[in-house]
């Protein structure tokens, strides 16, 4: 709007100067600042969402660079079953695929640009097999990486997608890729913090204990921030990238709920207690208090910077207090997630209720990271069926 009012007129007149003047070279740099100025006012006015659907636009558009041309198809095709993100991690795994075939299936006699779909169909299974192979340690633009089996997994998974869509249209005539079994996926040890270590963090986060001379002089600023963070990731489970997404406004004060935009772009309201109200109370008059907060900023949490804060900020608090904490366990914001939704499936016995509340789609997502904990329950009811009476009674 403040662009519109003030700009809008200057811009008329410039655009029609330029249209009229022979010497056009500095107007049209003039035209370009405006709009330059133009696109800054438009992204500071979109949500944290937005912005980085179209970062990650922008990231899959210079990957393009390195992946054959009837990529393009691909994506178009998919764009409105996936989220950006989905894609851009499809873009990454599948520039090493192609990297990988035209160095080994084709001996570098084409370039990633040449392929086409008709190399695409002459991929046997047998090549896709050697590529989960090389996967094991290879090298990419003189980089040695390497992956485990999960990483494995998502590369094939990658891959087999973009086969099925093509043999779907029609457009290769034999989808070799789903003939290769995926990887055998070994279940990971679930993580998480137990009850007195929660209280351990959020007394560390609030006093400062155990901290360096160099984190000391920052916690007082961020104290009353970072205590409401892991409140709120320990009190309602959320995504980092739901709570990095957080407005102002999105939090309800009058029913203790505040809104969120869950993975694929839908909106859920949740609801926390009282004690997560408290801290976000605290951190909110705060801010309010604080002469250097920008007023136009609708950003729940703010970085130094008075900036939305980045996902990357956030992971190194909690990877700070955690250390100080339980230096054994690497704790990051999804254990932190992981330690709500173990909580909240030991008080209530339900995975659908907690399914349901840490927003996955599929009940048996939920069951794979949290039914581990059923063990607690197993043992907790080994005596309850008694055989021949108390052993230890007297006959």
């Amino acid at each position: 709007m403040v662009f519109s009012v003030i700009v809008r007129p200057f811009w008329y007149a410039i655009s029609h100067y330029v249209v009229t003047t022979p010497n056009k070279t500095f107007l049209l740099n003039f035209l370009d600042f405006f709009l330059a100025m133009r696109y800054n006012v438009c992204m500071e006015q979109k949500s944290f969402f937005e912005k980085r659907n179209l970062h990650n636009l922008e990231k899959i558009e210079y990957l393009k660079d390195d992946l054959p041309d009837f990529i393009d198809d691909y994506f178009l095709g998919i764009e409105n079953q996936t989220s950006t993100l989905t894609r851009l991690n499809y873009a990454y795994d599948l520039r090493i695929f192609f990297d990988y075939v035209v160095k080994k299936v084709f001996k570098g006699k084409r370039t990633v640009k040449s392929l086409t779909l008709q190399d695409l169909e002459s991929i046997a299974s047998n090549d896709i097999e050697r590529f989960l192979s090389y996967l094991n340690h290879y090298d990419y633009n003189g980089t040695l990486e390497s992956c485990n089996e999960r990483a494995k997994a998502r590369k094939l998974s990658s891959v087999r997608a973009m086969f099925k869509y093509f043999f779907s249209k029609e457009r290769i005539s034999v989808d070799n890729a789903a003939k290769v079994s995926m990887p055998k996926l070994h279940d990971k040890e679930i993580i998480r913090l137990e009850v007195n270590e929660v209280v351990a963090l959020l007394d560390c986060a609030e006093s400062g204990t155990g901290m360096t001379e160099h984190q000391r002089a920052f916690h007082e600023k961020t104290r009353v921030r970072d205590i409401a963070i892991l409140t709120l990731f320990l009190g309602t489970g959320i995504r980092i990238s739901e709570l990095v997404g957080l407005n102002n406004e999105d939090i309800d004060f009058s029913t203790n709920s505040f809104r969120v935009t869950r993975k694929g772009g839908n909106q859920a309201i949740l609801y926390f207690s009282d004690e997560v109200a408290d801290a976000l109370a605290r951190y909110l008059a705060y801010k309010e208090d604080d002469k250097n907060t920008p007023s136009g900023e609708h950003a729940l949490f703010l970085s130094l910077k008075m900036q939305r804060i980045s996902i990357r900020a956030v992971e190194n608090l909690v990877k700070k207090y955690s250390k100080i904490v339980t230096p054994l366990k690497k704790i990051s914001p999804h254990k932190l997630r992981s330690t709500y939704g173990t909580q909240l499936y030991r008080e209530t016995k339900d995975i659908y209720v907690v399914a349901d509340v840490l927003g996955h789609k599929d009940v048996n997502t939920t069951k794979k990271h949290y039914a581990a904990i059923s063990e607690d329950i197993r043992r907790s009811v080994a005596d309850k069926v008694v055989l021949r009476g108390d052993p230890t009674e007297k006959q």
